[in-house]
Formats: C-alpha cells, structure tokens, sequence
C-alpha cells in the first residue's frame, strides 16, 4: 500500500473530498429548492435556487482547481479529476462516478484505490528513515 509524501497533502486530499462530494450535492439540491420555488410560486425561493446553481458552478470549478494538484503516488494521475484515460479493470464507482468512489472512500475508510492504475493508497504520510 502507498503512502502520501507529507501530512500537508494528506490534508489536501481530505479537503478535496469533502469539496468532491459537497459539490455533487450541490446541483441536486439547487434543482430540488427550484421545484419548490415553481410549485409555491414564489420568487424569492426561486432566485435563492439560481443563486445556489451560480455558488455551485462556482464551486465545482474551485474543486477542479484544489484537485488538480492531488495526483496518485504510483501512477501520477488525479485521482479526484475527470479525465480521458482509461480506468482499471476492477475500479469501482459510487453512484455512476469513480470521483465519488475515491471521495467517498478517502473520509470514511481513510485509503483510497486509484481508478486508473488500481494500487491501494492509505490516507498517512511516508515515514523518512534515519
């Protein structure tokens, strides 16, 4: 299992995250007060849901930006990004994305599998030899 280089990035992995799952919470929500906002035919309730649509889009590009430094021990990849390369045979996804899988995975077990190479990774910095 790998080891992340230092305790400052252990940190930004965890913050980057949380970020991850907070802003695939965020539309779903922003959709979910706008309903509301149409049924009750209230306007306030409706520009407090294009607000929270504007605070996501927002938000969703400061995670790509946080994430985009995080990248695999072994592989060299970002983990917590989006991208084009092929993912390993066994790599699993949580609600149809490998982001949240490796987010989800990150907080609450404290390692994370990495979607393009497959290697273990636990949430702990190298210890330096003497």
């Amino acid at each position: 299992m790998h080891r992340l280089p230092n305790e400052s990035v252990v940190r930004k992995y965890r913050l980057a995250s949380l970020m991850v799952i907070i802003s695939f919470l965020g539309m779903p929500v922003a959709i979910s007060i706008l309903i509301v906002g149409m049924f009750k035919g209230e306007v306030p309730i409706i520009l407090v849901s294009a607000w929270c649509m504007g605070g996501t889009v927002a938000f969703i590009a400061l995670t790509f930006i946080v994430s985009a430094r995080l990248r695999c021990p072994l592989c060299m990849v970002p983990p917590l990004i989006r991208r084009g390369c092929s993912k390993h045979r066994h790599a699993k996804k949580l609600f149809g994305s490998y982001r949240l899988k490796v987010a989800y995975s990150i907080l609450f077990a404290d390692r994370f599998r990495c979607p393009y190479c497959g290697e273990p990774t636990a949430m702990e910095a190298r210890r330096r030899g003497n």
